[in-house]
């Protein structure tokens, strides 16, 4: 009898033992019995009933990384690229994922492998170099929904790559360069079209400028001779005065003072070697009297003018250098 507690005691440890599960954190286990899902232990320790109960599925809740290997894929405008990316996703509902579908990690790479050509596919190859992030968003959309009656959250979908062929890598190359030129050419146009326009300008206001210093000049030219004008009518007037009043030798100053003006004239002339005078030189010599007695009246001084020097009848100049005709 003692064996036999014995023995019992320790199928009854053992049976014991058996039925004792521990979940690691992070993780669900879904429970069998016999053959049918019952419910999902949770991590710490769990016990089950052995032979009955049996764990079915160990699923991972945490949130998982999945590679999308690259494929070629044909865009709008028959271009080949070569595209890789990346899924991260988390199990929200272990029975779910456990029973909904068959290999989990398969399934979500093809469904996004199918999409990802149907999106990439309906782009030219501009958007798809250029629009990563609507890709990208058209992407989880698509997944996420698809993947829902998985019990599985799609959080990220990232296209890592996208390689186009190398004559086409070279063909951008060479755009590239072109529009780098073109705005290098625009940018150079525009400043020289800059400086024309302030050159323009700055020779117009220059134009201005003189053009105003022009007219003032002749206001001042106008001016001077306004006053020019003026001083000579007084003049004339003060000389008309005393003819009226009787004086003679008024005119004769007036006379002999333009006489005198015209002589010089002649005298500094470049190309009057001899000069003539067309008058008799009695004549200057009264002009001159004139001119004598004009000034003694002036100073209140009485008198007799004394006698002009006789005048030649002409004077000769110096003589012309060698070879200069007089």
């Amino acid at each position: 009898m003692a064996i036999f507690f014995i023995v019992l005691a320790a199928l009854a440890v053992a049976y014991v033992v058996t039925g004792v599960t521990v979940v690691r954190q992070g993780y669900r286990y879904t429970i069998e019995r016999f053959g049918r899902f019952t419910y999902v232990a949770k991590p710490g320790l769990t016990l089950i009933m052995p032979i009955v109960d049996r764990v079915g599925r160990k699923i991972n809740m945490m949130e998982q990384v999945l590679d999308i290997p690259g494929q070629e894929i044909i865009t709008k405008d028959n271009a080949m690229v070569s595209v890789d990316g990346v899924v991260f996703f988390q199990v929200l509902d272990a029975a779910r994922a456990a029973y909904e579908v068959s290999e989990i990690y398969v399934a979500i790479m093809q469904l996004t492998t199918t999409n990802l050509r149907t999106v990439m596919g309906s782009m030219d190859l501009d958007e798809t170099l250029s629009k990563r992030d609507e890709i990208n968003a058209r992407l989880l959309a698509v997944v996420d929904q698809a993947t829902e009656a998985w019990g599985v959250k799609i959080t990220r979908v990232e296209v890592k790559d996208v390689r186009p062929p190398a004559d086409i890598v070279n063909a951008m190359g060479r755009q590239m360069k072109a529009e780098r030129e073109k705005r290098a050419q625009i940018l150079e146009a525009e400043g020289t079209r800059a400086s024309e326009i302030l050159r323009a300008e700055g020779q117009k206001q220059s134009k201005i400028l003189e053009a105003e210093g022009r007219r003032e000049a002749a206001f001042r030219d106008a001016e001077a001779r306004e006053r020019a004008a003026e001083a000579e009518a007084k003049a004339t007037q003060l000389v008309s005065e005393a003819i009226e009043s009787g004086s003679a030798q008024a005119i004769n100053y007036f006379v002999a003072q333009k006489y005198v003006e015209a002589v010089s004239r002649f005298a500094t002339s470049p190309n009057s070697k001899t000069i003539l005078f067309p008058v008799e030189a009695t004549q200057l010599i009264g002009t001159l009297g004139g001119i004598g007695a004009l000034a003694k009246e002036a100073l209140g001084t009485d008198g007799i003018p004394a006698a002009a020097p006789p005048v030649p009848r002409a004077r000769r100049a110096a003589p012309p250098a060698e070879g200069v005709q007089p």
